[in-house]
């Protein structure tokens, strides 16, 4: 799924709760989202400004194995297609969606036939549409992650727990467990390091 990568890119440990264990949890972020994007979770086909609008729109790749769903994909006279991502995210913290958004191009290049060369993040939070360029740069990150998914899912891997920053404001946490895992783990250490027979005294 094309979200997927957007989930591994911000926490692979989130991505597998996901999308291996099938486990989502609700808080009051990710209801923000779902808030934000109800105006674009409906399908619908729209003519502004010449502009060809398509909500909800459903995107594909056969030969990178990706579906997902596109929030917004606009379809302009000059035959430019510009995916549309709604985010609660402020602008300046796009970096993970900036990478869904180039799964998004690799499905839309391949249902048009043509280029797809940039693409927009619209801010909830700021009001404000930030474009991103899909260079080969980007595109070959963006594969990369794609087939690390492949793997993760292929083998039900459940990659260790980050226990940093993002950890706070995920809706995971309590199944997760980052810090009780983490502790866990240096316990275990502890246990492997001082033995008790690193205690003996040699004479």
């Amino acid at each position: 799924m094309v979200s997927a990568i957007e989930h591994y890119s911000y926490c692979p440990r989130q991505c597998a709760l996901i999308h291996v264990e099938c486990v989502f949890e609700e808080n009051v972020y990710t209801i923000r989202g779902s808030l934000a994007h109800s105006r674009v979770d409906e399908p619908d086909e729209n003519l502004e400004q010449g502009i060809v609008i398509e909500r909800a729109l459903p995107i594909w790749s056969d030969r990178f194995g990706l579906t997902g769903r596109a929030d917004v994909v606009e379809i302009h006279s000059d035959g430019e297609i510009v995916p549309v991502e709604h985010k609660i995210t402020p602008s300046n913290r796009i970096r993970h969606a900036k990478l869904q958004l180039c799964g998004q191009s690799i499905c839309l290049e391949e249902m048009f036939g043509r280029p797809v060369r940039r693409g927009a993040v619209y801010s909830s939070h700021s009001r404000q549409r930030v474009y991103v360029d899909f260079t080969e740069e980007t595109r070959q990150y963006t594969l990369q992650i794609v087939e690390d998914i492949r793997k993760m899912l292929l083998k039900s891997d459940l990659p260790p727990p980050l226990n940093d920053a993002r950890c706070a404001n995920c809706s995971l946490i309590q199944v997760c467990l980052p810090s009780e895992i983490d502790r866990l783990n240096l316990s275990d250490c502890r246990k492997w390091l001082f033995s008790p027979s690193d205690a003996e005294v040699v004479d």
